[in-house]
């Protein structure tokens, strides 16, 4: 276990690029980070103006990013070879977390909708999931597809809490994490108790299946489960990470296993990137100048980190 605030990194407030290598906003707290620190790279800004960042999805055939900008009601497109950043999708329905399935088609949550959906090649929108059991749900979060094809993803209340992030409403059932299969088009609820859970991401080999409690007590947790061999159940609920005064949202895993975590609250000491190794080392920080709400791998080689 790891106390996420046990090493921080003090930075000045404001965006400030870094004017010689290696950057300084990058840190190493375990000689195992090293492998991953390219030193003649930086952190640079490829956008900003959003309200509210969340949910980035690589396309690497088209070589460009997509993200939700959800109180603007927007989903954003940058663009790898031009730099160029446009508006994929307005209004998005409150878009939050974002997706590909197997045959490359955007999987969104949305808050407005209170749904998952999929825009299919043509661009239609096919709506995937929005009622369990005869009641709907509350607000989709973040969502990740497994090796199956099967779409995993969270349902907290967030976007019922106001009219900023969704539409305030009343709470029709209890946040859960949910299967959903393609195929059969069965939901099933895999995580029940979860206090208001969020960003989710498998490891490597899907064995391990890491969720946010972000209305944890006292802290705010990372949790760990073990995935059936069949891969559509989970047990052995534990915690992985204890974030006392930090923030995780949404993460990934890398292919060693390394779990990289959107982090901060508004406190130049955690606001960034932390990444712990798979025995809950923190290993590594990326300070930013505000809170990282989500992040992807993605560019050509799959090395880019976006955040």
């Amino acid at each position: 276990m790891s106390d996420a605030s046990s090493q921080t990194q003090e930075r000045p407030q404001g965006w400030r690029p870094a004017t010689y290598y290696p950057d300084p906003a990058i840190h190493a707290l375990d000689p195992r980070f090293e492998k991953y620190w390219l030193k003649l790279s930086a952190v640079e800004r490829l956008a900003t103006g959003l309200r509210w960042a969340e949910g980035p999805v690589w396309f690497g055939d088209g070589r460009y990013l997509l993200c939700s900008d959800i109180p603007n009601q927007r989903i954003i497109k940058w663009e790898e070879e031009t730099g160029a950043v446009s508006v994929f999708r307005k209004p998005s329905n409150f878009a939050n977390g974002n997706t590909r399935d197997r045959q490359g088609r955007l999987i969104t949550c949305e808050h407005g909708g209170r749904r998952v959906v999929r825009t299919e090649y043509d661009g239609e929108i096919t709506v995937l999931m929005d009622s369990f059991g005869g009641k709907r749900l509350n607000s989709p979060n973040d969502v990740v597809v497994k090796s199956d094809g099967s779409i995993w993803f969270t349902d907290p209340t967030f976007g019922l809490l106001g009219n900023y992030e969704g539409y305030k409403a009343e709470s029709e059932i209890d946040p859960n994490v949910y299967r959903l299969d393609p195929a059969t088009r069965k939901a099933t609820i895999v995580a029940e108790g979860v206090l208001g859970p969020n960003g989710l991401c498998f490891s490597p080999d899907e064995k391990i299946l890491y969720v946010v409690e972000s209305r944890g007590v006292p802290n705010r947790k990372i949790l760990a489960y073990d995935v059936s061999p069949d891969g559509t159940t989970i047990s052995n609920k534990r915690v992985f990470i204890d974030a006392a005064p930090g923030t995780p949202d949404g993460m990934r895993c890398d292919i060693d296993g390394n779990l990289w975590c959107g982090w901060g609250m508004g406190d130049p000491e955690l606001d960034g990137v932390v990444v712990f190794a798979p025995d809950g080392v923190m290993i590594g920080r990326i300070a930013l100048p505000e809170r990282c709400a989500n992040l992807c791998f993605g560019g050509v080689k799959r090395n880019r980190l976006f955040m």
